[in-house]
């Protein structure tokens, strides 16, 4: 099997190749840089991702720097039973439906604005009424999730995937900041959390950036 090496750790966007690959099943190798500790304006970063941002991912030739590209390639370039691509060209396009919908309303249009003007806001200032704003957005994405989550296991019938990385990487996101969910979004993001490779993932994405924090690694 081809090396795989991933860099970045500690947020919620790197969760999601950990986490792939922990589904899958894959051995690979972290590199647990962080967003905001220099590691990322480095010469030799800029090699791998000359837009200086977290998470990287190579294996053999193939790299890759947006978390969402990240996770599909891992589940098509490793294929296992344990995490089945969406069959069908209707299926495939309703998970991309899916993931472009988590990504851009909830992960770029909210939490990434609210990440700026809370962890932030000495680099981009205080923006008080931008993320008052940006809570209204989620508790609108929050009740269309509310609905669509109450009659199914899984963000698509076809069973737990790759949107399911994705939803759930905004839920804990927004949970950090102390988001309100409705009755079936905060169940489904507590059924997720109970599964084997999330526990891992979470472990390994927070846990390596700690050790480093306090020395320990």
């Amino acid at each position: 099997m081809t090396d795989i090496t991933i860099w970045g750790a500690n947020t919620p966007r790197t969760l999601r190749p950990i986490w792939m690959a922990e589904e899958l099943g894959l051995e690979y190798k972290l590199h647990p840089i962080g967003s905001r500790t220099g590691e990322t304006q480095t010469s030799e970063f800029a090699t791998l991702n000359p837009k200086n941002k977290i998470p990287v991912f190579q294996a053999g030739d193939v790299l890759l720097t947006e978390s969402l590209a990240i996770c599909r390639y891992l589940r098509q370039a490793f294929p296992s039973p344990a995490l089945p691509a969406p069959q069908g060209d209707a299926a495939l396009a309703k998970e991309d439906e899916w993931c472009c919908y988590i990504f851009g309303e909830l992960d770029e249009t909210s939490l990434y604005v609210m990440r700026r003007h809370y962890d932030l806001n000495e680099i981009y200032g205080d923006a008080p009424l931008a993320i008052e704003t940006c809570r209204d957005h989620l508790e609108q994405q929050f009740k269309i999730l509310n609905v669509h989550l109450s009659d199914t296991e899984t963000v698509l019938a076809s069973g737990f995937g790759l949107a399911d990385i994705m939803l759930i990487s905004c839920l804990d996101w927004a949970a950090f900041y102390n988001c309100r969910m409705p009755r079936s979004v905060e169940q489904y993001r507590e059924r997720i959390a109970k599964r084997p490779a999330y526990k891992k993932a979470m472990d390994v994405n927070y846990k390596a950036m700690m050790e480093i924090l306090n020395g320990a690694a």
